[in-house]
């Protein structure tokens, strides 16, 4: 909690007031590896920060394809915002691909904070501005670099997450197949 309490103070000024009712709202938590915190299909009332380890999210299309959208690492939120936000069944499968330590955040309580302490809503809203971005960089990088491309800022952006997360996961995010993967990074060691 230490940690979050810094990044949000590194943020905005935090009253001990606020700063308790964090703590009261928030749960550490210590997840295993291979854990399902938030399945496709169902209601979405969790939100997670991530102290330590790795989260990945993703979707399963008609055929039983799994996607990869987000991983989320050290300092980052995970959840299904769409979810949350509009009020719906959970499009998302959020697991962890390590084991981790996060801390856990009833959503409707964290949506409460702003109008107890409304600096928080500051907060959020640059973490949101950040996941919008960052979700539309994946987009434009899905769109406009080549697979080598996306490998190389993938790498840059997870520096240490290969040694964790399996292939396919990889190959997911990066909308590859494993074989592509495995041509790709047989071609950097050439270089």
């Amino acid at each position: 909690m230490k940690e979050l309490i810094s990044k949000i103070k590194s943020s905005i000024p935090l009253s001990q007031k606020a700063e308790e009712y964090v703590y009261s709202i928030s749960k550490e938590r210590n997840i295993s590896k291979g854990e399902t915190l938030i399945r496709e299909g169902q209601k979405v009332r969790k939100t997670y920060f991530v102290n330590e380890g790795c989260l990945r999210s993703f979707c399963t299309d008609k055929t039983g394809k799994e996607h990869t959208l987000q991983f989320a690492i050290k300092n980052w939120w995970m959840s299904d915002f769409m979810a949350i936000y509009s009020n719906q069944i959970a499009t998302l499968t959020v697991e962890s691909i390590t084991d981790c330590k996060v801390i856990e955040f009833n959503a409707k309580e964290l949506e409460e904070i702003y109008n107890l302490y409304p600096e928080f809503e500051t907060f959020q809203r640059k973490n949101l501005e950040r996941h919008l971005v960052s979700m539309h960089k994946r987009i434009l990088n899905q769109l406009q670099l080549t697979a080598e491309e996306r490998y190389d800022l993938f790498l840059e952006q997870y520096p240490d997450i290969e040694q964790h997360t399996p292939n396919y996961h990889i190959a997911s995010y990066l909308g590859i197949t494993q074989q592509s993967l495995s041509r790709i990074r047989v071609e950097k060691t050439k270089k």
